[in-house]
């Protein structure tokens, strides 16, 4: 039996394989992915989580047409959310070794958020 698993909807796709050896985590979009290691996968969880906490306590300082910027970071990753606090776009650069970036689109954010709960506890 296999440990992995691998999630995806429309434009967004994460997963997970603690089997691996080097690169344990996975998150893509429409089309690009990126192989994360388990301390950078763990970060872009973790951090995910806490912004769209954050998004959500928001919706109730902003007037329904203010859009807000807000960004996360760790020594391995950068995240920035932007949008409104029920829709808001996701964009990731990673701070060292393969320098990357991926974004993800308004339209799926929510249904990534969602899935990142069910893989692993952060």
């Amino acid at each position: 039996m296999s440990d992995r698993i691998l999630k995806q909807g429309l434009g967004w796709r994460i997963g997970w394989n603690p089997l691996a050896t080097t690169y344990q985590g996975l998150v893509g979009g429409e089309n690009w992915a990126l192989e994360l290691t388990e301390a950078e996968f763990n970060d872009f969880c973790r951090l995910l989580q806490q912004l769209d906490e954050t998004m959500t306590l928001m919706a109730d300082e902003l007037m329904d047409s203010e859009r807000i910027a807000c960004e996360a970071e760790s020594d391995l990753l950068w995240l920035e959310v932007e949008g409104y606090p029920h829709s808001y776009s996701l964009q990731l650069i990673l701070n060292h070794g393969r320098r990357c970036e991926g974004n993800w689109p308004q339209e799926v954010v929510r249904e990534l958020v969602q899935a990142i709960r069910t893989l692993k506890y952060f």
